[in-house]
């Protein structure tokens, strides 16, 4: 049998995404299959995940790609990861790095983004939301283009902006949230050192 490299495991949870976002899997179908293909070790364990879907569509000529301007698109390419909020929680914050496609996935969970001090791999980034009995909360800090789309059922997806809009040329958060009996919130927010705010001070030591 042939063993299966990560490259090939990413590239089966990019087309489940894909499916997901063409309405041909459920939340807990997307969420079976991606924890499937992360611990598939060989090409006969991968498979069958995508077995049942349409072939994805040839990709265009090769070469770096292209990040549009506001309101464009985010372009073909790049890295890709997955966070997983299943019963629990896949929060993220502080240092990390943002690929240029994020895609969450919340059943009876949440996993919660701080990107105020993150790395973005690329000037756009797109996160999608699927959450089921569950959401996220996605901080985002000020000076950066912010949309939210998508769709809630018993539930509901907020966009709450703060401070000057941002100017030519800045970052690009897009982010899809689909939401059954949950919910995404995406809002801006300074970080304290940037509001310029002394840290709160520490509680007395008992003698």
């Amino acid at each position: 049998m042939t063993r299966a490299s990560d490259a090939e495991r990413e590239a089966v949870v990019t087309r489940l995404q894909d499916a997901a976002s063409e309405g041909r899997l459920t939340v807990e179908e997307l969420a079976e299959r991606i924890d499937a293909a992360y611990a598939a070790r060989t090409h006969a364990e991968l498979e069958p995940l995508t077995a049942d879907l349409p072939a994805a569509p040839a990709s265009g000529a090769g070469g770096p790609p292209v990040v549009g301007p506001a309101g464009g698109g985010v372009a073909s390419g790049g890295r890709s990861a997955t966070i997983l909020g299943i019963l629990g929680g896949g929060d993220r914050k502080g240092r990390w790095r943002v690929p240029a496609r994020t895609t969450v996935v919340n059943v009876m969970g949440g996993a919660d983004l701080d990107l105020r001090e993150a790395v973005l791999e690329t000037a756009a980034v797109e996160i999608t939301v699927w959450s089921l009995m569950g959401g996220s909360d996605i901080t985002v800090p000020e000076g950066v283009h912010v949309e939210l789309e998508g769709f809630a059922l018993l539930g509901g997806n907020k966009l709450r902006l703060e401070g000057p809009p941002p100017g030519p040329g800045a970052p690009v958060v897009r982010v899809k949230a689909w939401s059954l009996m949950g919910g995404t919130d995406v809002r801006t927010r300074q970080s304290r050192i940037r509001r310029g705010l002394p840290d709160p001070p520490s509680p007395p030591r008992l003698p």
